[in-house]
C-alpha cells in the first residue's frame, strides 16, 4: 500500500475503533480485578503473594512475549495475529471466569497474558503503518486516550460486577467485547507485513528474555515469602521444602542477571552474523525511541503500582465497597477523558514533549497531594479531586509519550519497536505491582505490629496472628478484624465483654491506622517513581512537528 492508498482509505478509522476497543479490553483487565482483589482474597483465600502474582503473572507474561508476538506479526500477518490474540484472550477470560482455587486463577491471568501480546504490538505496528503524518499522530491521541481511560474505567466496572454479582464477571464482561472486536477487525482491519523481513524466528533470544524477566519477577514477589536474604523457617520452592540458608530470592535475582546479560550478548553476536534476531539493538541507538522507552518503564512502574495499591486502602483502611471504590477511582478516568480531547492542540501549542512533561508533573503532583491528605477522616470528594488531576496527567502523558518514542523508527521496524516499548511499559507495570505491593504489605505489617504494643488486653500468642492475618491478606481482613478479635477475648477466662469490645475497637483502630501509614508511604515512593520518568524525558530529543513528518512522509516501508 502507498502512502495515498493508505490515507484514502475509508476503513482505516473504523479499524481504529476496534483497534482501541481490543486495547482498552487487555488494559482494563489489567485493572479491572483491582477493585475485587480484596473480594478475591476473602473468597479464594488468596495469600497477598497470590494476589500479587494474580496481577503480577498478567504483565509479566505480556512483557516477556511482546517482542516475539511484534516479530511474528510482522512475519506473517498482523491481522492474523491480532484476531487470534483477541480469541486467546477471550478464551482465558471465561477460564478466569471459572477459576475456584488461586492456582487456577493465575493461570488464567498468565493465558490472557499471552493473548494481549498478541494484540498490543500489532495494534501498534497496524497504527503506525496505516496513519501518516498528523493522522497519525491523532490515531495516537484516541490510543492513548483510550487507554488512560480505560485504565480508570476497569476499576469501575469490576467494584459494579463485584457488587452487584460477584467477582468471577469482571472477567465474564469481557466475552461481549471480544465477540464485538473479532467482527469489527474481520470487516475493517487490513492485513499488513513487513515484505522486507528475513523468514525464522530468534528462539534462542525468546527462551533467555522470557526465563530471565520471570526470575526477576519472581524475586521482587516472593522476598517476602521466602525471605530477601535469609530463608524463612520451613519454605517450600515448587513443593520441594528447601533446605539452605540463604533464600531462594537472591538465586533468582543472580539467574535473572546472567540470562538477560547472555540475551544481549546473544543478540548483538546474531545481529552482526546478520541472523534474525528478536532484540534489534540498533533500535536503541536511536535516542526518542530508548530515552522514551525508559521513561515509559519508569512511569508504568509507579502508575500500575499505585493503581494496585489503592483499592487495597480505599477498601481496607477506609472500609469502602468495591462499587464505592470504582466510583471514586471513576475520576481517575474523568480528568483522563477529558483532557485527551484537548491533548492535539496543547501538542501543537508545547510540542509533544512539553505535554509528556507536564502531563508527568501533574501526575506527581497528584500522588503527592494524595500521599499526604490520606488518613480515615478525610472527605472523599479530596481523594476524587487528586485523582481527577492524576487522570489528566495520564490523559497527556500517555499518548504523547508512544508518539515521542515511535515518532523516528522506521516503518519496517514498527512491529519489534511497537513490541520493545510496550515489553518496558509491562515490566514497568509488573516490576511497579511487585515492588509497591510488597512495600504497603511489608510497612502495613510492621506498623501494625508496632500498633498491638499500645494495645491492652490482647494475649501475645495472639498478637503474631493478628499481624499475619493483616499481612496475609494485604490488608482485605481489616474491615473484619475487630469481630475476630472480640469473638477470641470473649473465649478468654476472666475477660469481660466490656472489655472484649474495646480491646476489639482498639485493634481495629490500630490496623486502619497502619493502614493509612502504610499507604501514605506506598504513595510517596509512587510519586518518587514517576518522578524519576519526569526527569527521563529532559534526555528525549526535540520532536518534529506533525507537518514537518507530513512533508516527510514516505511510502510505509514493509507494507502490502
Amino acid at each position: 500500500m502507498s502512502t495515498e492508498q493508505v490515507t484514502a482509505d475509508p476503513r482505516r478509522w473504523k479499524a481504529l475503533a476496534f483497534i482501541s476497543l481490543a486495547v482498552s479490553l487487555i488494559i482494563m483487565d489489567a485493572t479491572v480485578v483491582n477493585v475485587a482483589v480484596p473480594t478475591i482474597i476473602q473468597d479464594l483465600g488468596l495469600t497477598a503473594s497470590d494476589a500479587e502474582w494474580m496481577n503480577s503473572i498478567y504483565a509479566l507474561v505480556f512483557a516477556a512475549l511482546l517482542i516475539t508476538a511484534g516479530r511474528v506479526g510482522d512475519l506473517y500477518g498482523r491481522k492474523k495475529l491480532f484476531i487470534i490474540g483477541v480469541v486467546v484472550f477471550g478464551i482465558a477470560s471465561v477460564l478466569a471466569a471459572l477459576s475456584d482455587t488461586a492456582s487456577t486463577l493465575i493461570f488464567a491471568r498468565l493465558i490472557q497474558g499471552v493473548g494481549g501480546a498478541m494484540i498490543m504490538p500489532t495494534a501498534l505496528s497496524s497504527i503506525n503503518t496505516l496513519f501518516v503524518g498528523r493522522e497519525r499522530g491523532i490515531a495516537f491521541a484516541v490510543w492513548g486516550g483510550t487507554i488512560g481511560g480505560m485504565a480508570a474505567v476497569g476499576p469501575l466496572v469490576g467494584g459494579w460486577l463485584t457488587t452487584a454479582f460477584s467477582w468471577h464477571w469482571a472477567f465474564l464482561i469481557n466475552v461481549p467485547v471480544v465477540i464485538i472486536v473479532l467482527i469489527g477487525a474481520g470487516m475493517f482491519l487490513r492485513e499488513t507485513r513487513d515484505v522486507h523481513a528475513r523468514r525464522g524466528l530468534d528462539f534462542a533470544g525468546i527462551l533467555l528474555s522470557s526465563i530471565g524477566l520471570a526470575a526477576f519477577v519472581f524475586g521482587l514477589i516472593e522476598g517476602l515469602r521466602y525471605g530477601w536474604w535469609e530463608a524463612k523457617e520451613g519454605i517450600e520452592v515448587l513443593g520441594v521444602p528447601w533446605g539452605l540458608e540463604v533464600s531462594p530470592v537472591p538465586f533468582a535475582f543472580a539467574l535473572a542477571i546472567i540470562l538477560l546479560t547472555i540475551f544481549v550478548l546473544v543478540e548483538r553476536a546474531r545481529g552482526r552474523a546478520d541472523k534474525p534476531v528478536l532484540l534489534d539493538l540498533s533500535l536503541l541507538h536511536i535516542r526518542s525511541f530508548s530515552f522514551g522507552s525508559i521513561a515509559a518503564l519508569v512511569v508504568s512502574l509507579g502508575e500500575f503500582g499505585l493503581l494496585y495499591a489503592l483499592p487495597l486502602f480505599l477498601q481496607g483502611g477506609l472500609g469502602l465497597s468495591a462499587l464505592d471504590t470504582g466510583i471514586l477511582i471513576v475520576w481517575l478516568a474523568l480528568g483522563t477523558f477529558i483532557i485527551s480531547a484537548r491533548t492535539p492542540a496543547l501538542t501543537r501549542r508545547l510540542g509533544a514533549r512539553g505535554v509528556v512533561r507536564l502531563g508527568l508533573a501533574l501526575e506527581v503532583i497528584a500522588i503527592i497531594g494524595l500521599g499526604v491528605t490520606i488518613s480515615l477522616d478525610t472527605n472523599t470528594w479530596v481523594y476524587a479531586g487528586w485523582l481527577f488531576l492524576y487522570g489528566a496527567g495520564v490523559g497527556m502523558a500517555t499518548a504523547q509519550l508512544t508518539s515521542v518514542i515511535l515518532i523516528d523508527v522506521p516503518v519496517q521496524q514498527s512491529g519489534q519497536a511497537s513490541g520493545l516499548q510496550s515489553t518496558f511499559r509491562q515490566v514497568g507495570s509488573a516490576i511497579g505491582i511487585a515492588i509497591l505491593g510488597s512495600l504497603l504489605v511489608t510497612s502495613l505489617g510492621s506498623m501494625f505490629s508496632s500498633a498491638l504494643d499500645d494495645v491492652d488486653g490482647i494475649p501475645q500468642e495472639s498478637r503474631s496472628g493478628l499481624v499475619t492475618a493483616i499481612e496475609e491478606s494485604a490488608g482485605a481482613a481489616i474491615p473484619e478484624i475487630s469481630a475476630v478479635v472480640e469473638d477470641q477475648l470473649t473465649q478468654v477466662p476472666g475477660v469481660s465483654p466490656e472489655a472484649a469490645a474495646e480491646a476489639a475497637n482498639d485493634v481495629q483502630r490500630a490496623a486502619e491506622q497502619s493502614m493509612v501509614s502504610a499507604a501514605r508511604i506506598t504513595m510517596l515512593s509512587a510519586a518518587g517513581v514517576v518522578f524519576l520518568g519526569l526527569l527521563a524525558t529532559f534526555a528525549l530529543p526535540r520532536v518534529r512537528s506533525d507537518e514537518d513528518e507530513a512533508e516527510t512522509a514516505t511510502t510505509p516501508a514493509g507494507s502490502d
